[in-house]
């Protein structure tokens, strides 16, 4: 019997018994909670709902199937390209380079964006220069940004590589800004975005006159090429400020040439030329003064009472000094010629080797400065010395003295009074750098100040006192003023202008075959606002027309053209530039 009803209530049911159904909860079984999980009615799910979210399932696949097929087989090659270039670029947005003005605010270096350029992106303007003549070793050039093979910028900024353009770099160059770009595939801008804007460099007004710096340059380059002189160098300075008027040398490259970098053969050219148009003369170029150096040890003899203003010393051509290495010979030292008497103005004027030799180092009755003395007058008037102009190098040239020569030539030839002799009269071992020379004669003009020259307008001034009252550096400035009107330097004594002037020729080579040209003085003579050095360096010995005769034609142009100078004012000239 059990059996049977076994078998039918399994047969009717068509499935065992689960142990829950049996197991009722005893806690539960009174109340029969159908929120517990025995007091729910279990019921099976549909057969329709399974093939529902199948078809649902198979329909999204065949739609994520045919897209995927869609954009990998039939648009497969136009994806790429919209993959590749529908992209955000970084663009770099060059800074502006300052512009160079002169004093007056013309341009002497701007910047100008190409033609092609200006509706693309990733561009930087181009440096342009005056086209004039005498402004490169002031100036300089530059190196722009630069791509490697692959497109990539390797250098993002302007690069000064000469004159102000280099040892200004860092108030002339700015600071690139940053941009992202979204461009489609053929390349349009969708969008940009600025994420740093570009700062550009500060313009920079230089002392430089435009005008006065040109009219040197002409001057310097005729004299040297009619007189057969190497090169040349010039600069005018003023001696209340220390402002650089003009800076120039002949010859000089291209500011333009160099910077556009096309031109390989001129460039070529430079790097071979015998003239050196690389070599900034004015501040690197160390050169034997020569009596350009009478004035200051003038004023040093009279500073340290070895002379008054109406001391007169003997020139009879030469002075003879007893050689103890051979009493026989005597040593000679010559003046260019016999003078008679001359007291210290005379002795500027006419240049007279005799009258230095004897305040130098001492003749007879004579006492002499003697060579410690001689140099540190020299140091105080700024020669041997580093001037401190903003440029990114400059010799510092040579003072001779003991030392100095027992480190050049050795134990073996110990100091001589005849090497004061000729330190005295600028020669020897004695060198220095046209910026040195104008610096120096600025002191003597402006009444014994020593001015750190400088070619940014506006500068704070620098200044040291050289120790010299100006009563003693005026009878200086009273001889050179004769020097110009009857003596050596007469030939800048131009009709208009009341010019006051020392010159010096310095002998060169083994032999002395070859000679440089110096002049220096300042204007006006009797209130001086403007100091002036002038060299042509390396002529055949015995050129007759050096550097005073070359100057002739630039102060007929100051006397013509630019009356205000003559008078020691600056032109009433202002360019308004935006």
């Amino acid at each position: 019997m059990f059996s049977r009803r076994k078998r039918t209530f399994r047969t009717l049911h068509n499935r065992d018994i689960d142990p829950d159904e049996v197991l009722l909860d005893a806690f539960n079984l009174p109340s029969f909670d159908t929120s517990q999980f025995e007091g729910r009615v279990e019921r099976s799910i549909r057969s329709q709902i399974p093939m529902l979210v199948g078809g649902v399932a198979a329909i999204i696949f065949v739609i994520f199937f045919v897209q995927v097929w869609n954009l990998q087989i039939a648009r497969g090659e136009a994806m790429a390209v919209l993959s590749k270039q529908n992209s955000l670029n970084q663009e770099i947005l060059f800074a502006e380079r300052g512009v160079i003005y002169d004093r007056f605010r013309r341009e002497l270096a701007w910047n100008v964006l190409p033609d092609e350029s200006r509706n693309s992106l990733n561009t930087y303007s181009l440096r342009k220069y005056i086209d004039k003549q005498g402004f490169a070793h002031v100036l300089g050039f530059v190196g722009y940004p630069e791509k490697d093979s692959r497109g990539f910028w390797w250098r993002t900024n302007y690069i000064g590589k000469a004159g102000v353009e280099s040892s200004l770099n860092y108030m002339l160059d700015g600071e690139n800004g940053v941009r992202i770009i979204e461009v489609d595939a053929l390349n349009n801008i969708q969008s940009q975005n600025t994420i740093r804007a570009p700062i550009d460099g500060a313009n920079l007004t230089l002392s430089i006159d435009a005008d006065i710096q040109e009219a040197l340059y002409k001057a310097i380059q005729t004299g040297a090429r009619d007189s057969g002189f190497m090169g040349g160098s010039g600069v005018v300075m003023d001696v209340t400020t220390g402002e650089v008027i003009a800076l120039t040398n002949y010859p000089e490259y291209s500011s333009q040439v160099m910077t556009d970098g096309i031109d390989q053969e001129k460039i070529e050219k430079y790097s071979t030329q015998t003239g050196q148009p690389f070599l900034n003369r004015a501040v690197l170029g160390e050169y034997t003064p020569g009596s350009i150096v009478k004035p200051y040890i003038a004023a040093a003899a009279l500073a340290e009472g070895l002379v008054t203003p109406t001391t007169s010393i003997l020139s009879t051509g030469e002075i003879r000094v007893s050689n103890p290495y051979d009493p026989n010979n005597d040593s000679i030292f010559r003046d260019w010629k016999a003078h008679g008497w001359v007291n210290v103005r005379e002795a500027i004027a006419v240049s007279s080797n005799v009258y230095f030799y004897a305040v130098g180092g001492g003749y007879e009755g004579q006492k002499g400065l003697g060579i410690e003395r001689l140099a540190a007058y020299a140091a105080r008037f700024g020669l041997g010395v580093a001037t401190g102009i903003e440029l990114d190098s400059e010799g510092k040239g040579v003072v001779p003295t003991p030392s100095w020569k027992k480190e050049v030539f050795g134990e073996e030839d110990p100091w001589r009074i005849g090497n004061t002799y000729h330190t005295a009269i600028g020669q020897f071992g004695f060198l220095v750098t046209p910026i040195q020379a104008v610096r120096y004669i600025a002191a003597v003009a402006n009444g014994g100040t020593l001015l750190t020259p400088h070619l940014i307008k506006g500068t704070s001034m620098q200044s040291f006192p050289v120790g010299v009252a100006d009563e003693y550096l005026q009878i200086v400035r009273e001889g050179m003023r004769q020097s110009a009107e009857t003596g050596t330097a007469a030939a800048v004594n131009v009709p208009g202008i009341k010019i006051a002037a020392k010159t010096g020729t310095a002998q060169l080579g083994l032999n002395n075959e070859s000679m440089n040209s110096w002049v220096v003085g300042f204007w006006p003579a009797d209130n001086p606002k403007f100091a002036f050095a002038v060299v042509l360096e390396k002529a055949p010995a015995g050129t007759l027309r050096g550097a005073a005769p070359a100057l002739q034609s630039f102060f007929r142009t100051i006397v013509n053209e630019y009356p205000e100078y003559v008078r020691g004012e600056y032109p009433a000239l202002d360019i308004t530039t935006e």
